[in-house]
């Protein structure tokens, strides 16, 4: 009986042997991955910005001193050119004004004469020229804050008073130069050295769908943000028939040419759970390797790397990524 119970004891201790042996056989038993080669392409190096289109000048007409608006010539919407009289204020100053500078015009021309033949002093002369100076730079002053005329040519977009109203502080008319218009976009300081003046880029509206407005860089400002590590380019586009208006939503392409990059399918970009980082799983002699990567444009179905340890003719992992780790020893799936 002893003997029985003994060996009954050894072969329970086997049997549990053997399927410790088992699980840890399965344990070690390697993960199947798919993998994809991958290579450099010619990638073209277009960006998108999104801007609000803005009139390339705007004026705010107002005389300097206040007084009674006689007549405003113009209603929201006129197109107006430049030099056209817009507002007319009331004259009684300006007209005493002239008054007093005619007077001072005849005066002083009777103590030139004089002062010609020697019969006045050269001070007098002095002083009546400085007395008449003043008037006609009074007068002038008046002349151009009577009639107030625009500095460029656009169209109407405020009119905040109507004929008889007294001057208030506000504008009296705003005129805008929506021929051409402007956008101001912020570029990455990477592009610095690629953007200049001239450079052609293409425009979307959404007010216009799909169709497509060709304009150029303007102006880039020499200054750099800081924080954002961006610099300000102004982007014209001529808008000849005014059909692109001020404060409509823009998109505006630029083509920065080509460049050769690694081009790696969406399935082989791991990002890392509460980072934005981003990964690539490559795999070589039986193992894959771990290596952050920078990621670019989206094409298609894959991606453009910017920087990573990633080259032309390896071969990344494109399954399985959340349970890979650096280092690990896999298999890969037969095609």
């Amino acid at each position: 009986m002893k003997k029985i119970t003994i060996l009954l004891a050894v072969t329970m201790l086997v049997m549990v042997g053997c399927k410790k042996k088992e699980a840890v056989t399965a344990g070690d038993q390697k993960m199947t991955i798919r993998t994809q080669e991958v290579h450099v392409e010619e990638v073209e190096q277009t960006y998108e910005y999104t801007a609000i289109v803005e009139a390339n000048a705007v004026n705010n007409i107002a005389p300097l001193t206040g007084g009674r608006i006689d007549r405003i010539y113009v209603e929201v919407g006129d197109r107006v050119g430049k030099g056209k009289v817009l507002v007319q204020m009331n004259e009684n100053s300006l007209k005493q004004s002239k008054v007093q500078l005619d007077n001072l015009k005849a005066s002083f021309k009777r103590i030139d004469e004089l002062y010609k033949v020697g019969g006045v002093s050269k001070s007098d002369w002095d002083a009546m020229k400085t007395q008449l100076d003043v008037a006609q730079t009074t007068y002038d002053n008046l002349l151009e804050n009577t009639q107030l005329i625009s500095p460029i040519s656009g169209v109407v977009t405020q009119r905040n008073y109507d004929s008889g109203d007294l001057y208030g502080g506000l504008p009296v008319v705003q005129v805008q130069q929506i021929t051409p218009v402007k956008m101001n976009i912020n570029i990455s300081e990477t592009l610095f050295k690629q953007v200049k003046v001239g450079t052609p880029v293409s425009i979307k509206v959404d007010a216009y769908g799909d169709e497509e407005f060709k304009g150029k860089i303007s102006l880039i400002y020499p200054t750099m943000d800081g924080a954002t590590h961006t610099f300000p380019v102004e982007v014209q586009l001529a808008n000849t028939d005014s059909r692109v208006r001020p404060g409509m939503y823009a998109r505006v392409t630029i083509n920065f040419g080509t460049q050769k990059h690694v081009v790696v399918p969406d399935e082989a970009i791991f990002r890392q759970q509460g980072s934005g980082n981003r990964y690539v799983y490559v795999y070589k002699d039986g193992k894959v390797s771990f290596n952050q990567v920078e990621v670019g444009r989206h094409l298609d179905k894959s991606y453009e790397l910017l920087s990573g340890n990633v080259q032309d003719g390896d071969m990344v992992a494109t399954t399985g990524l959340a349970r890979l780790k650096d280092g690990l020893e896999v298999n890969v799936e037969k095609k």
